[in-house]
This record gives structure tokens, sequence and C-alpha cells, in this order.
């Protein structure tokens, strides 16, 4: 029976960890688990067996870490192949029926651009090609896992739904604040990956299952989709120079238990999970009532962080990244001034919008390439959802193609034409579609003429498996000097729509072209509009007049509890000094820790050239660049920012230091670094996302670090420390089967290197196991790092 079929009426059962497993079996430590498929099958076949007898319906293939990037053809196809053989022989020899194959694919262990030097298509090619011999050599179905980036998944999404129809489920590793490395929550990962339509979706790895608990919840209460959860077993520890967890199996099952209660459609094992485990787990829960989850029936976009739901508050769109009617917008667009562009950006978010249109169309530019990078670069300063707004087929598909999150598209009409364009990229990126009453007959002068076209567009949706929950109805604000009906037949339609349950926008400032103080016709249109019922507007958030309606609207309508957000927006508007003042009036030094703040590289450039004019450098630095970062650091362990705005912030800072150190050596100046540090990834892990990370901090805090990249043995490490007379040493894994060579490492530095200190970090450590390898600092992120490297001055 099909797997997706056999989903539908009752609950699958994933089987547990490998790495933790082989390791009992004789993995030493670096040793790359994956070449078992061809040296030792026959632990690796028996595993799958005694999982089999466990009583579980899919196994992983032994290909975590099977990629391009770590190992080259034909070595890759051969790991796969074997993988995918020994599973096959683990089922036959046992003469299972039902059981299911998952090519298991796990992250690269590198971060995309901009945040990383992986480009997106890079990415998607790496995962293609597992994917293909996956296909080649008979895999049911696709498994992506332990993904903690939002941009990497939809890479490896895409590169499974490109090159394969087989069922693809993701599983995600969020951290204990219900959240993954670059900020997603549950809630933006499933409007991601149910845009991207895959089969099911959840949560694996770095927890144990009663810390899951949140995660689940928050899962379930969004998803329409089955969700998976195959936890670790417990906390890593180290017991007789062995890893071990502190979750025994029967503990691991009562969790279980409440996890399947609150509708869970899948269960399974990661880290630390053995057949026992899996056995115990089935048996607990094989008998609690099977439910599939219901359809949500919401409208959501989201970011890389979170989502905006279309419901009872309304939706306020930023309209100014936009080159209509804006003389300065247009200049900034040919001259590439992307600052410009981000700055515009950035103040319709301080204003209050929810979602910022972007829009870069003009004649005279590339307008796929240009609203492609605008995209990247709007996503590392703003967390804000993006309405990708063009008329270009091609621009719009560059755009989603990269986009992190669920995007709203702007936007389908009633022509065929128009439709059979949008709705697939629609159905393949996924995205809410903003829908305009016109067609080939143009935009009709009636309610009810409006309404047939929407309900065309619905119907010719629908074909395409777009539901309506992912339309919004713009039924178009026509200009009222032309015709003094045309508001109210607007008006009518978001009435009708919003009876139908189906949500609405509105360019709210074209009903005042050809008017006098156009401000007084908007704002009362879009106070009408908001009583009518509509869902969203692309408006101007600098507007007073507008900001005015919205939120004395919410305030009036039990839309804003205790009326604190008005509240909170008239005492702002009371203490606002004009905005053109305070762009003028604003100095160099608030205005380079302001661009270092927001990721602004172009104005950390030219301030910190102005700063130069009358400031010493390293006064520059000492009372600029360290306290904007220091402020990001504050804001990023208060997770009120998250790493990819950390990282384009100390991306800014390196602007400016560069600014600072040409100076310096043009006047013969010299600034000493601080002590030196030596990284590196331990031996047998490819993983160098948290290092790099790292890296990248410590050297905007003046430190000297020295790189030694990943799967670094540790006799290199120490005799790079000793060389170097390095103060500190920072040791990164991922992979719980390569923690061992972590101790192994700081053993024989406290050996030759008594007075060197050790930080460690990285998905599978805990303060705990920190504290049993020996470890001297557990840093939970890279700003940790930093500071412990800071108290050690």
């Amino acid at each position: 029976m099909d797997i997706l079929e056999k989903l539908k009426k009752q609950r699958l059962y994933f089987d547990g960890g490998y790495g933790t497993n082989l390791q009992k079996a004789g993995l030493m430590s670096g040793e790359l688990p994956e070449l078992w498929n061809m040296k030792k099958p026959e632990i690796i076949t028996g595993l799958h067996q005694d999982y089999l007898k466990a009583g579980c319906d899919i196994l992983k293939t032994n290909t975590f870490g099977a990629n391009s990037l770590k190992f080259k053809e034909p070595e890759l196809e051969e790991i796969i192949s074997s993988a995918i053989f020994n599973a096959k022989k683990a089922i036959a020899d046992g003469n299972y029926k039902d059981k299911y194959i998952a090519l298991d694919i796990g992250p690269t262990g590198r971060l995309l651009k901009p945040l990383g030097d992986l480009d997106f298509e890079d990415a998607v090619e790496v995962f293609a090609k597992t994917v293909r011999l996956g296909v080649k050599y008979g895999a049911d179905l696709i498994l992506i896992e332990t993904m903690n980036d939002s941009l990497e998944t939809k890479a490896a999404v895409i590169a499974a739904k490109e090159n394969s129809d087989l069922p693809v489920f993701v599983t995600n590793a969020y951290d204990e604040n219900i959240k993954l490395m670059t900020g997603a929550n549950p809630m933006a990962m499933v409007a991601l990956l149910e845009g991207l339509r895959v089969d099911a979706l959840g949560i694996n790895c770095s927890l144990g299952p009663d810390k899951m608990l949140p995660v689940v919840r928050e899962l379930l209460e969004n998803s329409s989709t089955p969700v998976i959860v195959n936890p670790n077993a417990g906390l890593p520890v180290i017991k007789d120079g062995k890893t071990e967890f502190n979750v025994d199996a029967k503990a691991f099952a009562k969790s279980m238990t409440e996890i399947a209660k609150l509708g869970a459609c899948i269960l399974g094992g990661c880290c630390g999970t053995t057949p026992e485990y899996i056995k115990e787990t089935k048996t607990a829960t094989e008998n609690i009532e099977y439910v599939l989850p219901t359809d949500k029936n919401k409208t959501v976009v989201s970011s890389y962080t979170h989502t905006v739901e279309f419901g009872d508050k309304p939706v306020l769109i930023g309209e100014r990244i936009n080159p209509t009617g804006k003389k300065l917008f247009k200049e900034a667009l040919r001259r590439s001034d992307y600052d410009y562009i981000l700055k515009e950006g950035i103040s319709q978010e301080e204003k209050g919008a929810d979602i910022l249109d972007v829009n870069v169309g003009l004649p005279e530019i590339d307008e796929t390439k240009v609203l492609t990078h605008t995209v990247k670069l709007l996503q590392g300063v703003t967390n804000l959802p993006l309405q990708i707004d063009t008329s270009s087929a091609s621009a719009m598909e560059s755009a989603l193609r990269i986009y992190n999150g669920k995007p709203l598209i702007n936007s389908v009409n009633g022509k065929q034409e128009s439709m059979d364009e949008i709705f697939p990229l629609a159905k393949k990126y996924g995205g809410v579609v903003i829908a305009l009453t016109l067609d080939e007959t143009g935009i009709p002068e009636t309610v009810e003429g409006r309404m047939a076209i929407a309900n065309k567009i619905i119907k010719t949706a629908k074909e395409y498996g777009i539901d309506k929950k992912d339309l919004i109805f713009d039924p178009l604000a026509m200009t009222v000097s032309s015709d003094s009906k045309s508001a109210l037949v607007t008006l009518g339609c978001i009435r009708e729509f919003a009876q139908m349950g189906i949500k609405t926008s509105l360019g709210v400032s074209n009903v005042s072209f050809g008017l006098p103080n156009r401000s007084t016709i908007n704002s009362t249109f879009f106070a009408m509009a908001l009583s009518s019922g509509l869902s969203a507007a692309i408006m101007n958030p600098h507007s007073k007049e507008m900001m005015d309606v919205y939120y004395g609207f919410c305030a009036l309508s039990d839309l804003d509890e205790n009326c604190e957000r008005y509240i909170g927006y008239a005492s702002q508007e009371e203490n606002k000094i004009d905005a053109k003042t305070v762009l003028a009036d604003i100095s160099p030094k608030d205005g380079l820790i302001h661009a270092i703040l927001k990721g602004l590289k172009d104005g950390a450039e030219s301030y910190t050239k102005e700063l130069l004019k009358t400031e010493e450098p390293l006064s520059v630095i000492d009372n600029c660049i360290i306290p904007a970062l220091d402020e990001m650091g504050m804001k990023f362990e208060n997770k009120t920012a998250f790493l990819p705005q950390l990282l384009m912030s100390a991306e800014s800072a390196k602007v400016s230091f560069d600014v600072i150190k040409n100076a310096m050596q043009s006047d013969g100046v010299k600034r000493d670094k601080k002590y030196k540090i030596v990284l590196a990834t331990v031996k047998g892990d490819i993983h160098d996302i948290g290092k790099n990370i790292v890296k990248v901090l410590l050297e905007n805090y003046d430190f000297d670090v020295i790189d030694l990249g990943k799967d670094v043995p540790p006799e290199t490490i120490v005799d790079t420390a000793k060389k170097e007379d390095a103060k500190l040493i920072g040791l990164s894994a991922l992979m719980t089967t390569t923690v061992p060579a972590m101790e192994e490492t700081i053993k024989l530095t406290k050996e030759v290197l008594p007075d060197v200190k050790v930080v460690v970090g990285g998905a599978v450590l805990t303060q705990e196991y920190a504290d049993m390898i020996g470890a001297d600092k557990y840093a939970k992120d890279a700003m940790e790092t930093v500071r412990y490297a800071e108290s050690l001055k």
C-alpha cells in the first residue's frame, strides 16, 4: 500500500537513532558512519532488522551526511545504493509487508547566502544529487531531517520535488526557545512547508520528548498536514567514555503517549534511541485513537521568523518600495543604491507595517536580477514577510524561488493568460495570491461583474490545486473623481467577500487620484473599507491620517486589548519630532550605530568616512562600532533579533572596520589585535555553520582568529594553538558521533597546553555534557562565545 494512503488510515512509526547505535557496534570517533554501508553492511542490515522487529514502519537509510560536499562520485552513489540495498535486504529477509524506506537527507553543514557562502542553487543541486540517486536505487520516500535553517530546508524540498515524485517528509530541529537556529517558529515552518506541499512535517533531534511538547502543540495547532515527532532520548551524557542519554525507553514512551494523544501522526526516535525505545513507544501508543489533522483554513504568509495571518485584525502592507510616482526611488534603482531601498523597508517596519510590498519594475533595469537581489537583501535586515510585486512571470519565479518563507504574490487576474502564468508558480513555491477582479473585458462597473470574475478565479485556482484560503481578492479602488459611484462598488465587493469568508486587500490611495488634499479622501475611504470588512491595505505607513484611522478602528472594533496599541501610537505621535528634522540632524556617530544595527553596509561606509574627518580611528571603533555590536548582541541574546540580523549587523561593522583599517594604514597607525583564538570543527564532523558564525563575531570584536576549518584532528588543533601561542580554543560539533573527538581534543589540550582555555558549542552539547568532557566553557550561541572571550582579557 502507498505510504500516503496508509497514513490516512493509521499512525505510522519511524525507526530510531543510528549514530549512537553504531558507536556501540564499534564505530570509532571521527569515523564516517555512511561508509559502514559498504564496510560493514551486515551491521547496518542487522540494525534495520532490529527496528523492524520492534514494530517500525519506516526505515531511515544510513545516509544522513551523504551529500556531494562530503563525498565525491562514485563514492556517493556507492554509499546511497548500498544504504538502500541494506534496508531492502532487512525487509526482504524478514518477509515484511508494507514497510517503507526513507532516503535520509541531513543538512549540508553550511549556511546559505547572504548569511554564509553557499549559493541557494548550489544547495539545491547538492540535495538533488542525493535525491536522484535515492530514486535510482528505489527509496520509497524522502526524509529531510534535522534542518535548523528554513532557507536550507526550502532548498532541500525544492530539490526533492524537482527530481522525484516520491512523498516528501520534513522534520526541523528546534531549540528550547521553540525556534530554529535562524529564527523560524513552528507556525512559520508550517506555512513554508505546507506552501511547498510536503506530505508530512514535524520535529526531530535537539530535544527529548518532554521538551518537545511546546513545539508539538504549536505544530498541531497550525498544521493541516500530518505531523512527525522523532525526539532524542533526552540529553547526552558520558558514561565510561561513551555517549549515553538520560531518558530511558519507558520514560520516552510515556512522553510519546501524550504526544500521540495530542494528534501526532508519525512517531519515532532520533539520537540515543534504540529498537527498545521504538518497541516501547509503539506498545504504549498504537491503541490511542488516530485522527488526521483537520484543515486549519488559515490565510497566512511568513518570513523566515514568523507568520502574518489575515483574520480579524487588518493587515498593513507598506507600499513605499515601489518606483511608481517616486523620483528618488527610481534614481536609486538606476544607481543600484540598495541601501536606499533597505531604508525604505526598515522605516516602514518601524512605522507599523506588517508586510512590505516589493516592486522594482523599471523598463531600463534587469527586473529579474534586481527583484531577486532586493528580496535577498531585505530579508537580511527585516523579518517582515514580503509581497512580491511584479508583472513579469520570470522575475516572479526567480524571487519566489529564493524567498525565505511563504510570500504574498501580487498578482493574478481573471485573464486566462495571467492565471496560467501565476498559479503554477504559487503551487510550486507556495504563497498567498492577490487576485484582481479584472479580465479580458476590463474592470466591471458593477459588484456582480467583479464577483463573477472572482468566482472564475476561485474555480481556476482549484483546478491548479490552490485553495481559496490562499487567495486574497482586490476588488480594485478606482478613481472617484472620474466615477462618483466607483468607491461604492468597491465597498460592495468587500462586503460580499466578507460574507463568503474570503479575505480582501486594496490599494487604497488609487481612489483619490486627481483630487486635492488626497489624504482626506484616502483615510476616509480606508475607514469605510475597514468597516465593510477589508482584510488588508496596501498603504503608506508614514501617513499620519491613515495610521490614525487604523489604530482608531482597531481600538473601536475590539481588536486592541485595553487599547494598548492605540495608546502607544498616540503617545508616539505626541512626542514625535518631524522625520525630516531627525534625518537632517542625525549625527554621523548615531548614523553609524544605526547603520550597523540595521545591517546597512553603504550607510556604515559613508558614516565612517564622515566620522574620520573629525574623529580618531580608535575613537570610532570604541565609541560607535563596539557599542553597536554590543547592542545587537544583547538583542540577539534576548531573542528580539535573530541570526540573520546578527550576521548582517556584523557584516556592516566589518565594512566600517575596513574603512578604518585603510585610514590607519595610510596614516601609519597600527591597531593591535586582541589575543589569538583557534577555531575548529572536530574530527569526523563536516558541519561548520556554528563555527563560522563565531568567527565572524570574534573578528568584529578584534580577536585574531585562526580558523582550521572542519574535520580537524586533535593533534592539528593543539599543535596550532601551541605554535600561535593562542589563549583560547573554540570547538564545534553537530553530530553525536563526533563528540568523543571533542573530548579527545580537550584532553590533549589540557595535557600539552594546561593554561589554554577551551570553549565548546554545537547542537548536541549541553552544559552538563561540556562539564563531563572537561571544557572550560559551554557557549549556547555565538554571542556567549564572544562574551567569554572578552572575559579572558
